[in-house]
């Protein structure tokens, strides 16, 4: 059982990079976690439509075969940190792989959302794609702490 974050792109900025990389490692301590990049489609002499289904198509790719596929979505269920903690403990115990799918500039596809088998909000706004992939991987960290009652350490 792995948890499989699919995200589009590769952060641009180093700052926010190095952020991330250290709130995933942090967060690999407590759950089996794996980051799978998938490619940006170039917006240039395309539809937003089209970004959208391809960059979806890769995200979908990117997760493993039987998962339960999650998307992050502004329409999704918002939880506390507290809600967010037992909802992956109760994943983990399932004993299935799941994909969680972060969309590109212009969000996830039509087919994306339709093949996840749940939504959740990261936020109650849109978040830059680069900012919401360190706002999971922290809620990721945190859930560890929280289930096994450490303190999180800032």
């Amino acid at each position: 059982m792995h948890f499989v974050v699919a995200a589009v792109g590769k952060p641009r900025d180093a700052h926010l990079a190095g952020a991330i990389r250290e709130y995933e490692t942090r967060a690999s301590r407590y759950w089996p976690l794996e980051i799978r990049e998938v490619r940006e489609e170039p917006a240039r002499a395309a539809t937003a439509d089209l970004v959208r289904e391809r960059e979806g198509e890769r995200l979908l790719d990117a997760v493993p075969r039987g998962a339960h596929v999650v998307a992050c979505d502004l329409t999704g269920r918002s939880m506390s940190s507290e809600e967010f903690a037992a909802w992956l403990q109760r994943l983990q115990e399932r004993a299935r792989d799941v994909g969680i799918l972060i969309g590109g500039a212009y969000g996830l596809s039509d087919d994306a959302r339709k093949q996840s088998a749940e939504r959740i909000a990261l936020a109650p706004w849109t978040l830059p794609h680069e900012l919401a992939r360190l706002v999971l991987a922290e809620q990721f960290y945190r859930a560890g702490t929280i289930n096994r009652r450490e303190p999180y350490h800032k």
